[in-house]
């Protein structure tokens, strides 16, 4: 029988919902989560199911261990007690890579990462008969969220983030995350039957993402994962998922996206993205369209059998990404003119300025905390612009 661990998909605040989705449609078992922290239940099957196959997470930790740690001396006791041997081959080195506490009588993230690899080196040398652990680049990260004196020590199973798709080489300044933008398209409501529509493109990640969503193209299907490195790693297991995942996709559907951007190398790098996507794909793939045009003379594209109503997704500038909230707020303001070319469509925006509204000029229907990396951001929703 397969055994089963407790893992930790990590997401952007305000994501945990569509996160939770995602992992309930893979079949798995949900379990208590917290903020950017989604937990559950997995076997080997259904942990690489979550590295290829989840959109909107960062990464996805194997729970090692959780258990009481009022104390340095139960959080080195229940650190030294998690079979590490299992899961960390003798020629791997160790890092504590993110501490994280609240509501907790152990607060000193230094103390507690010292504290931490202490234990787990101790263990590892001891049962793998070391002097010391070897340094060098395979490394095994652990992370440790300590809540109302409640420890939960993961273990990393993504190596780079999981948004790194691996199509994007140029994200531009202060890009969208690729995880956050399939975010933001799931919330929207968006389906693969709608058109949809970019004006701020930038490098594209919307409609990478959107494309992908609607081929149900797995994200992580060309990447490497930290499991790879680990005992608990499988050829065979993750052959299959990964042949699972790519006898699911479909690239004869109909692709209604298409975006713009004012920069003209923003849409170059925008149709490089997209063609990174399509190289190792068989067959002829229909892309979305890129145009470069300011976002006053972006209009709804026409698309072949086009009756449907479509959305408006976009990330517009931030006053970071400008360089000043005043140019920001200008283009909201003229954003306003999308009424007119857009008639009926949704919109659904993401950006850094909790004010938006008013220099939209109307109040959304909807507004919800979201964060892009370490930018606390808002996603505005409108169901008619």
């Amino acid at each position: 029988m397969q055994k089963e661990y407790t893992a930790a998909a990590l997401c952007a605040v305000g994501a945990e919902k569509v996160v939770s989705n995602e992992i309930r449609k893979m079949g798995l078992k949900m379990d208590e989560g917290g903020f950017g922290r989604v937990r559950f239940k997995a076997g080997l099957q259904g942990l690489y199911k979550t590295l290829m196959g989840l959109r909107t997470a960062d990464r996805v930790l194997l729970e090692a261990a959780w258990f009481q740690a009022g104390d340095f001396d139960a959080l080195f006791e229940g650190v030294r007690a998690v079979p590490w041997e299992e899961f960390i081959p003798s020629g791997m080195g160790l890092r504590v890579a993110k501490v994280r506490t609240n509501r907790s009588r152990l607060s000193a993230e230094t103390s507690i990462q010292a504290v931490v690899h202490k234990a787990a080196a101790e263990k590892l040398c001891e049962k793998l008969k070391l002097a010391r652990l070897p340094e060098g680049d395979d490394i095994a990260e652990i992370r440790v969220y300590i809540e109302k004196d409640r420890a939960s020590i993961l273990l990393d199973l993504s190596g780079d983030p999981l948004f790194k798709r691996g199509y994007r080489t140029d994200g531009g300044i202060a890009p969208l995350r690729e995880t956050t933008a399939a975010a933001i398209i799931l919330l929207s409501g968006w389906k693969r039957k709608f058109p949809l529509y970019d004006p701020f493109c930038g490098s594209g990640t919307i409609a990478a993402e959107a494309a992908m969503y609607a081929w149900d193209l797995a994200p992580g299907l060309r990447r490497p994962f930290a499991l790879d490195k680990l005992l608990i790693s499988d050829k065979v297991v993750e052959k299959q998922v990964r042949e699972e995942f790519i006898g699911k996709a479909d690239f004869t559907r109909l692709v209604r996206i298409a975006g713009s951007d004012a920069d003209p190398r923003a849409v170059a790098n925008a149709k490089a993205n997209l063609e990174r996507i399509r190289a190792p794909l068989q067959g002829s793939v229909v892309l979305p369209e890129f145009k470069a045009l300011p976002m006053e003379q972006a209009a709804a594209p026409k698309f072949e059998n086009d009756t449907d109503t479509g959305f408006i997704i976009t990330n517009p500038p931030y006053g970071k990404r400008l360089g000043d909230a005043e140019s920001a707020e200008k283009v909201y303001a003229e954003m306003g003119g999308l009424s007119e070319r857009f008639r009926d469509w949704k919109l659904a925006l993401i950006t850094d300025h909790p004010g938006f509204e008013s220099f939209f000029g109307r109040k959304a229907d909807s507004c919800r905390d979201i964060t892009n990396g370490a930018i606390h951001s808002y996603l505005y929703q409108y169901e008619k612009i």
